[in-house]
Protein backbone atom coordinates (compact mmCIF):
# COMPACT_ATOMS: atom_id res chain seq x y z
CA UNK A 1 0.00 0.00 0.00
CA UNK A 2 2.78 2.29 0.44
CA UNK A 3 4.39 1.28 -2.38
CA UNK A 4 1.37 3.18 -4.06
CA UNK A 5 1.49 6.26 -2.10
CA UNK A 6 5.08 6.21 -2.77
CA UNK A 7 4.47 6.03 -6.93
CA UNK A 8 1.83 8.75 -6.51
CA UNK A 9 4.12 11.27 -4.64
CA UNK A 10 7.34 10.71 -7.35
CA UNK A 11 4.69 11.20 -10.40
CA UNK A 12 3.50 14.10 -8.51
CA UNK A 13 6.99 15.36 -7.78
CA UNK A 14 8.51 14.69 -11.47
CA UNK A 15 5.78 16.70 -13.58
CA UNK A 16 5.36 18.88 -11.21
CA UNK A 17 1.68 18.58 -11.29
CA UNK A 18 0.81 21.01 -7.88
CA UNK A 19 2.69 23.13 -5.60
CA UNK A 20 1.34 23.16 -1.78
CA UNK A 21 -0.55 26.58 -2.26
CA UNK A 22 -2.51 25.17 -5.21
CA UNK A 23 -6.29 25.14 -4.61
CA UNK A 24 -6.95 21.78 -6.10
CA UNK A 25 -10.31 20.34 -7.36
CA UNK A 26 -10.82 16.60 -7.68
CA UNK A 27 -13.30 14.79 -9.90
CA UNK A 28 -14.82 12.02 -7.21
CA UNK A 29 -17.10 9.45 -9.43
CA UNK A 30 -17.05 6.91 -6.09
CA UNK A 31 -15.28 4.59 -8.12
CA UNK A 32 -12.64 2.80 -5.88
CA UNK A 33 -9.94 5.00 -8.21
CA UNK A 34 -11.46 8.34 -6.80
CA UNK A 35 -11.20 7.18 -3.40
CA UNK A 36 -7.49 6.26 -3.73
CA UNK A 37 -6.66 9.48 -5.32
CA UNK A 38 -8.79 11.54 -2.64
CA UNK A 39 -7.35 8.94 0.42
CA UNK A 40 -3.87 9.82 -0.79
CA UNK A 41 -4.28 13.62 -1.49
CA UNK A 42 -5.80 14.07 1.43
CA UNK A 43 -2.52 13.59 3.27
CA UNK A 44 -0.17 14.95 0.35
CA UNK A 45 -2.17 18.29 0.42
CA UNK A 46 -3.73 20.65 3.24
CA UNK A 47 -7.43 19.10 2.65
CA UNK A 48 -8.71 22.88 3.28
CA UNK A 49 -7.24 23.30 -0.14
CA UNK A 50 -9.01 20.39 -2.11
CA UNK A 51 -12.53 20.73 -3.03
CA UNK A 52 -14.38 16.93 -4.67
CA UNK A 53 -16.97 17.42 -7.27
CA UNK A 54 -18.98 14.51 -7.75
CA UNK A 55 -21.25 14.60 -11.29
CA UNK A 56 -24.70 12.23 -11.30
CA UNK A 57 -25.09 11.71 -14.81
CA UNK A 58 -28.78 10.59 -14.19
CA UNK A 59 -28.47 6.25 -15.48
CA UNK A 60 -31.30 4.01 -13.84
CA UNK A 61 -30.46 2.05 -12.09
CA UNK A 62 -26.38 3.07 -11.87
CA UNK A 63 -26.92 6.23 -10.00
CA UNK A 64 -27.80 5.54 -6.45
CA UNK A 65 -28.39 7.68 -3.84
CA UNK A 66 -26.83 5.69 -1.39
CA UNK A 67 -23.28 6.11 -3.00
CA UNK A 68 -24.21 10.06 -3.07
CA UNK A 69 -24.30 9.33 0.49
CA UNK A 70 -20.84 7.31 0.60
CA UNK A 71 -18.93 10.34 -1.37
CA UNK A 72 -20.33 13.20 1.34
CA UNK A 73 -18.82 10.62 4.03
CA UNK A 74 -15.49 9.81 2.56
CA UNK A 75 -15.47 13.89 2.14
CA UNK A 76 -16.32 14.37 5.41
CA UNK A 77 -13.97 11.96 7.13
CA UNK A 78 -10.53 13.31 4.92
CA UNK A 79 -11.90 17.38 6.20
CA UNK A 80 -12.58 17.79 2.34
CA UNK A 81 -15.40 20.57 0.81
CA UNK A 82 -17.68 18.20 -1.31
CA UNK A 83 -20.13 19.73 -4.38
CA UNK A 84 -22.27 17.24 -5.85
CA UNK A 85 -23.93 18.39 -8.55
CA UNK A 86 -26.10 16.51 -11.62
CA UNK A 87 -26.30 16.77 -15.71
CA UNK A 88 -29.49 17.20 -14.66
CA UNK A 89 -28.85 20.25 -13.00
CA UNK A 90 -25.82 21.93 -15.17
CA UNK A 91 -27.86 21.46 -18.43
CA UNK A 92 -31.49 20.61 -18.07
CA UNK A 93 -31.39 16.70 -19.03
CA UNK A 94 -30.10 13.79 -17.14
CA UNK A 95 -27.63 11.40 -19.74
CA UNK A 96 -30.55 8.44 -19.73
CA UNK A 97 -32.90 11.64 -21.70
CA UNK A 98 -30.20 12.86 -24.10
CA UNK A 99 -29.19 9.15 -25.23
CA UNK A 100 -32.83 8.69 -25.59
CA UNK A 101 -33.12 11.85 -27.59
CA UNK A 102 -30.57 10.89 -29.96
CA UNK A 103 -31.42 7.39 -30.84
CA UNK A 104 -34.83 9.18 -31.88
CA UNK A 105 -33.04 11.46 -33.97
CA UNK A 106 -30.86 9.33 -35.26
CA UNK A 107 -27.64 10.86 -34.05
CA UNK A 108 -24.84 8.47 -34.16
CA UNK A 109 -22.91 9.39 -30.88
CA UNK A 110 -22.23 6.76 -27.95
CA UNK A 111 -23.32 7.26 -24.59
CA UNK A 112 -20.14 7.48 -23.38
CA UNK A 113 -19.18 10.21 -25.78
CA UNK A 114 -21.53 12.30 -24.87
CA UNK A 115 -21.03 11.83 -21.16
CA UNK A 116 -17.34 12.30 -21.52
CA UNK A 117 -17.93 15.31 -22.88
CA UNK A 118 -20.48 16.92 -20.24
CA UNK A 119 -18.34 15.73 -17.38
CA UNK A 120 -15.50 18.01 -18.97
CA UNK A 121 -17.42 20.70 -19.34
CA UNK A 122 -18.38 20.54 -15.91
CA UNK A 123 -15.24 19.68 -14.45
CA UNK A 124 -13.44 22.92 -16.03
CA UNK A 125 -16.40 25.20 -15.01
CA UNK A 126 -16.37 24.30 -11.32
CA UNK A 127 -12.71 24.13 -11.37
CA UNK A 128 -12.84 28.08 -13.00
CA UNK A 129 -15.57 28.44 -9.72
CA UNK A 130 -14.16 27.80 -7.14
CA UNK A 131 -10.74 29.06 -8.08
CA UNK A 132 -8.92 26.09 -8.84
CA UNK A 133 -5.03 26.15 -9.72
CA UNK A 134 -5.81 22.13 -10.49
CA UNK A 135 -8.24 19.84 -11.93
CA UNK A 136 -7.34 16.00 -10.72
CA UNK A 137 -8.86 12.69 -11.93
CA UNK A 138 -8.63 9.67 -11.06
CA UNK A 139 -7.44 7.81 -14.21
CA UNK A 140 -5.24 4.87 -13.86
CA UNK A 141 -2.66 3.29 -15.93
CA UNK A 142 -4.90 1.05 -17.58
CA UNK A 143 -6.95 4.08 -18.75
CA UNK A 144 -3.94 6.12 -19.74
CA UNK A 145 -2.72 2.98 -21.94
CA UNK A 146 -6.56 2.60 -23.34
CA UNK A 147 -5.85 6.49 -24.52
CA UNK A 148 -2.77 6.03 -25.79
CA UNK A 149 -4.45 2.97 -28.16
CA UNK A 150 -7.50 4.97 -29.00
CA UNK A 151 -5.14 8.18 -30.51
CA UNK A 152 -2.68 5.90 -32.58
CA UNK A 153 -5.62 3.98 -33.72
CA UNK A 154 -7.40 7.05 -34.71
CA UNK A 155 -4.19 8.67 -36.28
CA UNK A 156 -4.88 11.59 -33.90
CA UNK A 157 -1.61 12.91 -32.70
CA UNK A 158 -2.98 16.14 -31.29
CA UNK A 159 -4.83 14.26 -28.95
CA UNK A 160 -1.99 11.54 -28.29
CA UNK A 161 0.40 14.46 -27.14
CA UNK A 162 -2.26 16.44 -24.65
CA UNK A 163 -2.64 12.55 -23.27
CA UNK A 164 1.24 13.55 -22.13
CA UNK A 165 1.79 14.93 -18.39
CA UNK A 166 4.34 17.11 -19.96
CA UNK A 167 1.66 18.91 -22.29
CA UNK A 168 0.52 22.47 -21.33
CA UNK A 169 -2.55 23.78 -21.14
CA UNK A 170 -3.43 25.91 -24.53
CA UNK A 171 -6.07 27.85 -23.65
CA UNK A 172 -6.58 30.14 -20.33
CA UNK A 173 -10.09 29.22 -20.47
CA UNK A 174 -8.83 25.46 -19.59
CA UNK A 175 -7.93 24.92 -15.44
CA UNK A 176 -4.83 22.43 -16.29
CA UNK A 177 -6.26 18.58 -15.33
CA UNK A 178 -3.37 16.40 -14.09
CA UNK A 179 -3.59 12.50 -13.28
CA UNK A 180 -1.63 11.55 -10.29
CA UNK A 181 -2.25 8.03 -10.40
CA UNK A 182 -1.65 7.29 -14.01
CA UNK A 183 1.06 4.92 -13.58
CA UNK A 184 -1.05 3.05 -11.13
CA UNK A 185 -2.17 -0.47 -12.20
CA UNK A 186 -6.10 -0.74 -11.90
CA UNK A 187 -6.07 -3.40 -10.01
CA UNK A 188 -3.05 -1.59 -7.31
CA UNK A 189 -5.75 0.76 -7.03
CA UNK A 190 -8.34 -1.66 -5.81
CA UNK A 191 -5.93 -3.38 -3.82
CA UNK A 192 -5.37 -0.31 -2.06
CA UNK A 193 -9.29 0.53 -1.60
CA UNK A 194 -9.75 -2.85 0.28
CA UNK A 195 -7.06 -2.79 2.56
CA UNK A 196 -8.15 1.06 3.35
CA UNK A 197 -11.81 -0.47 3.78
CA UNK A 198 -13.53 1.17 0.68
CA UNK A 199 -17.04 -0.10 0.12
CA UNK A 200 -16.68 -1.13 -3.70
CA UNK A 201 -19.61 0.01 -5.90
CA UNK A 202 -21.40 -3.06 -7.43
CA UNK A 203 -22.44 -1.72 -10.53
CA UNK A 204 -20.78 -0.86 -14.17
CA UNK A 205 -22.49 1.76 -15.95
CA UNK A 206 -24.83 -0.48 -18.01
CA UNK A 207 -24.44 1.63 -21.45
CA UNK A 208 -20.67 0.51 -21.27
CA UNK A 209 -21.90 -3.35 -21.96
CA UNK A 210 -25.01 -2.64 -23.92
CA UNK A 211 -23.52 -0.59 -26.42
CA UNK A 212 -19.52 -0.60 -26.09
CA UNK A 213 -17.26 1.60 -27.28
CA UNK A 214 -13.79 1.79 -28.91
CA UNK A 215 -12.19 2.00 -25.03
CA UNK A 216 -14.28 -0.85 -23.84
CA UNK A 217 -13.10 -2.86 -26.76
CA UNK A 218 -9.38 -2.39 -26.31
CA UNK A 219 -9.91 -2.52 -22.94
CA UNK A 220 -10.46 -5.96 -23.00
CA UNK A 221 -7.85 -6.58 -25.24
CA UNK A 222 -5.11 -5.19 -22.67
CA UNK A 223 -6.75 -7.25 -20.17
CA UNK A 224 -5.25 -10.04 -22.44
CA UNK A 225 -2.02 -8.50 -23.01
CA UNK A 226 -1.08 -7.77 -19.77
CA UNK A 227 -2.39 -11.33 -18.57
CA UNK A 228 -0.19 -13.22 -21.01
CA UNK A 229 2.88 -10.78 -20.70
CA UNK A 230 2.71 -8.59 -17.14
CA UNK A 231 3.78 -5.25 -16.93
CA UNK A 232 2.87 -4.53 -21.01
CA UNK A 233 0.80 -1.70 -19.87
CA UNK A 234 3.62 -0.18 -17.86
CA UNK A 235 6.13 -0.59 -20.59
CA UNK A 236 4.01 0.92 -22.97
CA UNK A 237 3.24 3.65 -21.30
CA UNK A 238 6.68 4.60 -20.30
CA UNK A 239 8.00 4.29 -24.01
CA UNK A 240 5.02 6.78 -24.73
CA UNK A 241 5.55 9.46 -21.55
CA UNK A 242 9.89 8.73 -22.86
CA UNK A 243 9.33 9.15 -26.67
CA UNK A 244 6.60 11.96 -26.73
CA UNK A 245 8.28 14.55 -23.65
CA UNK A 246 9.97 16.92 -26.58
CA UNK A 247 7.00 16.84 -29.04
CA UNK A 248 4.81 17.36 -25.78
CA UNK A 249 6.84 20.43 -24.65
CA UNK A 250 6.20 21.75 -27.77
CA UNK A 251 3.27 22.61 -27.69
CA UNK A 252 3.35 25.44 -25.93
CA UNK A 253 4.82 27.12 -28.57
CA UNK A 254 1.16 27.14 -30.51
CA UNK A 255 -1.40 29.37 -30.55
CA UNK A 256 -3.98 29.22 -27.95
CA UNK A 257 -6.96 27.14 -28.97
CA UNK A 258 -9.79 29.13 -30.45
CA UNK A 259 -12.48 30.36 -28.97
CA UNK A 260 -16.42 28.09 -29.46
CA UNK A 261 -18.51 30.82 -31.35
CA UNK A 262 -21.53 29.80 -29.80
CA UNK A 263 -20.46 29.72 -25.61
CA UNK A 264 -17.39 31.32 -25.99
CA UNK A 265 -15.31 28.51 -24.34
CA UNK A 266 -12.61 26.92 -25.93
CA UNK A 267 -12.83 24.21 -28.63
CA UNK A 268 -10.17 22.42 -31.30
CA UNK A 269 -8.04 24.13 -33.74
CA UNK A 270 -10.02 24.36 -37.51
CA UNK A 271 -13.42 24.13 -35.28
CA UNK A 272 -15.78 27.09 -35.00
CA UNK A 273 -17.94 25.17 -32.45
CA UNK A 274 -16.99 22.80 -29.22
CA UNK A 275 -18.00 19.35 -28.69
CA UNK A 276 -20.57 20.87 -26.27
CA UNK A 277 -22.19 23.28 -28.23
CA UNK A 278 -22.26 20.46 -31.04
CA UNK A 279 -23.91 17.85 -29.08
CA UNK A 280 -26.75 20.31 -28.20
CA UNK A 281 -26.66 21.34 -31.86
CA UNK A 282 -26.92 17.72 -33.29
CA UNK A 283 -30.36 17.10 -30.63
CA UNK A 284 -32.03 20.42 -31.46
CA UNK A 285 -32.05 21.07 -28.21
CA UNK A 286 -31.02 24.05 -25.74
CA UNK A 287 -28.89 23.35 -22.69
CA UNK A 288 -29.92 25.06 -19.39
CA UNK A 289 -26.52 26.74 -19.40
Amino acid sequence: MENVHDRVMFQVEKYKMFDKGHKLLVGISGGKDSFVLLDILSRMHDPSKIVALTIIEGVEGYNREEEVIQVRRYARMYGVECIVTSLKEEYGYRLDEIVSMARSRGVDESPCTFCGVLRRRTLNTYARLVGADRTLTAHNLDDEVQTIIMNLLRGDFSRLLRAHPASPSLSEKFVYKVKPLREIYEWETALYAYIRGYRFQEVECPYISHQPTMRARIRDILYGVETASPGSLYRLLSWFDREFYEDAEALSAREPLPECKVCGEATSYGREMCKTCEIFYKLNIHPKH
